[in-house]
């Protein structure tokens, strides 16, 4: 990857909508090249997507809690089984699987208190295999980015 190759990346996380023409003009390029770098640091895997950014509390999910969670059983059956489920709750916005004292973190989209104790009891505590979790509203974000910006 090339100093043009992160002009382009840097500019597409900026700006995902930016057409063709507009990204050349903006790294120097013809059309053309600039159309053969994106499309190769898509086939790459640089470039994994292009997604609107939804604006949580227009959506009524005002509010960011990280969620972690201790398992009961760490086999490979009952963690695949909880992976599973928790992909299709759809305030959850990213799960990790993380070392110590608890397995995952969750970070979840909710609607006050009332909207994270229906998270919790509704659909976290249904899922299977959870011992325990402990819960952080965050207050404020500082920083938010979609993924790394190339230097």
């Amino acid at each position: 990857m090339d100093a043009i190759d992160k002009r382009i990346l840097r500019a597409l996380a900026r700006k995902g909508r930016l057409t063709n023409a507009e990204l050349a003009e903006e790294v120097g390029l013809s059309a053309s090249p600039c159309w053969t770098r994106v499309r190769r640091l898509e086939q790459a895997g640089v470039i994994k997507g292009y997604a609107a950014i939804l604006d949580q509390a227009a959506l009524g999910l005002p509010d960011t809690v990280f969620i972690e969670v201790m398992m009961e059983r760490h086999d490979e059956d009952s963690l695949r089984r909880f992976e599973e489920a928790v992909q299709a709750i759809p305030e959850v916005l990213e799960c990790h699987l993380v070392t110590g004292e608890y397995d995952y973190m969750i970070k979840a989209a909710v609607g006050g208190t009332l909207g994270y104790e229906r998270l919790l009891r509704d659909r976290l505590y249904r899922l299977p295999g959870i011992r325990h979790t402990r819960s952080s509203f965050a207050l404020r974000c500082l920083k938010q980015e979609m993924s790394p910006i190339p230097g």
